[in-house]
């Protein structure tokens, strides 16, 4: 591990400030230390971004700002193509180390860095396509049409349980906008947040960029307070969980800035009793047991029709059974550990509110003992909708059980919480599936037929409604959202005519 650690640039005390190719800061500063959810062991130590650290950085960033937006939109594209041809160079390393200290296990980790890697593809292609509309104007001889600028400084606040993805969705397609970035990863996987900034640096200084178009701060929520409430930076992007949610857009539009919330997600899929059972019974087990439930994607609830209800009960606990659970680096595991012993309570106490509020744990929900790391059984349990543990979002691998009546019933359960990112359906009736994607239908920002909940591709815009934020980040036209837009009037002629056919003469 030393020296995969050392390849990313990772050391046993780290500078966690930087302006790109720059670090600020001194290694005697205050720091953390990063534990892998492995064996609680550490991992290294980071320094947190003090308040003079960050103003150097957001001034930084301001000065950069003024050339990168000068600097032609595919020009950008290009800078973050060699990003992704670095990615792709690292991608093992990389993948391990977000595996080793976030636990997830190896293969999702590769996959992490391969969506860094297909945004960035994506990124470069979207350079080339920032268009503006042209438009009819009611007066002669004057044209009218729209174009798109880049905004300043975006700030990144990032989650654990995508230590590196959900930053590049916002950063590569913020910096082909020509926008400059502050990023503040979680405080629980640091080491990958300074991996990625120093992948990144060495592109930076192979092109001669100056430093601040990408930056990099550490520190816990009081960091996120200085970026949301920074009136330098126009827009906040930040995932993690509703209630940060809250005090983030609370924050920001107290002074009218713009944020992108991506924020907690309860998801269902709905198995008719006329699904292929086999697909469906894969997709819940991955969805709900993937990172350890640790997604914002992750599979909460299952919605199953009554008439198959048993059958689909029994094959997950039979396969639940099965689960190999260790060190997410061994090749033969299918579920690592929970990121920290708050998050193994956090899911004692869910199991325990489950069976208070008149529900069955079914299977699992133990906590593996003899062992370092931060291991559970995942669970399975029998329950109502309407629960308030059911209606809430424990980032753990708990999968609530519910059956249902009919499709309105099954609906109404899908859509009944807080939370509105991802849905899925599992059915071979054309009539249900088109009604589940109906304006009746779903309610959340992803609605899948014969998929699950988790998964979701970077060609396709990202997001929730409800309590998930109604943010959108990655693909299609997300674009939009790290650029303001201006509407433009020439006119060409020797006459000035008035909208709307008003008369003033002077």
């Amino acid at each position: 591990m030393k020296e995969l650690l050392s390849q990313l640039g990772i050391q046993d005390v780290n500078i966690g400030t930087s302006t790109g190719q720059n670090s600020i800061g001194r290694k005697d500063s205050e720091r953390i230390t990063s534990f892998t959810p492995i064996d609680g062991s550490a991992i290294a130590e980071i320094t947190l971004t003090t308040k003079n650290d960050y103003n150097h950085v957001v001034e930084s960033a301001l000065k950069a700002f003024s050339e990168w937006r000068m600097t032609p939109a595919p020009a950008r594209g290009e800078i973050v193509r060699q990003i992704g041809d670095a990615l792709r160079e690292n991608k093992d390393a990389l993948g391990k180390l977000v595996s080793y200290e976030n636990g997830k296990i190896y293969q999702e980790g590769l996959g992490e860095v391969q969506e860094m890697i297909d945004i960035c593809d994506f990124a470069v292609g979207q350079s080339k396509m920032l268009y503006g509309k042209t438009m009819h104007s009611e007066r002669p001889r004057h044209r009218m049409y729209e174009q798109w600028h880049p905004l300043g400084i975006v700030g990144i606040i990032s989650a654990f349980n995508f230590p590196v993805a959900v930053y590049s969705w916002n950063a590569m397609i913020a910096a082909i906008c020509g926008n400059t970035m502050i990023w503040k990863g979680s405080e629980k996987t640091p080491l990958c947040s300074l991996s990625v900034q120093n992948i990144i640096a060495e592109v930076l200084k192979k092109n001669d960029l100056p430093e601040g178009i990408f930056n990099l701060i550490t520190g816990d929520r009081h960091a996120g307070q200085w970026m949301s409430s920074d009136e330098r930076i126009p827009l906040i992007s930040a995932t993690g969980s509703i209630p940060m949610g809250r005090e983030v857009g609370k924050t920001v539009a107290a002074r009218l800035g713009k944020t992108i919330l991506e924020l907690g997600g309860n998801n269902a899929i709905i198995i008719s009793s006329q699904a292929d059972i086999e697909m469906a019974v894969r997709a819940t087990v991955f969805g709900a047991v993937g990172t350890a439930g640790q997604r914002c994607t992750s599979t909460r609830r299952i919605i199953v029709h009554q008439e198959i209800y048993d059958q689909i009960r029994d094959r997950l606990v039979n396969i639940y059974q099965s689960i190999t659970i260790g060190n997410p680096l061994d090749e033969k595991t299918l579920i690592g550990p929970l990121i920290d012993r708050q998050a193994v309570e956090n899911m004692q106490k869910a199991l325990q509110r489950i069976k208070d509020e008149g529900g069955r744990v079914i299977y699992g929900g133990e906590v593996l003992e003899n062992t370092e790391g931060h291991y559970v059984q995942p669970a399975i349990a029998e329950v109502e909708n309407h629960f308030d543990i059911v209606q809430e979002e424990t980032f753990a691998p708990i999968l609530y059980l519910i059956k249902y009546r009919d499709l309105d019933e099954a609906i109404g359960y899908q859509n009944g919480v807080r939370q509105g990112l991802s849905s899925a359906m599992f059915s071979l009736n054309v009539r249900e599936i088109e009604r589940f994607l109906s304006h009746e239908g779903s309610d959340c920002g992803i609605a899948n037929i014969n998929i699950g909940t988790s998964g979701a591709e970077i060609g396709g815009a990202f997001g929730g409604e409800k309590e998930t934020g109604g943010g959108r980040e990655s693909g299609s036209d997300a674009w939009k959202a790290y650029m303001r837009r201006q509407t433009n009037t020439i006119n060409w002629g020797d006459e000035m005519p008035l909208a709307q056919g008003i008369k003033f003469e002077v």
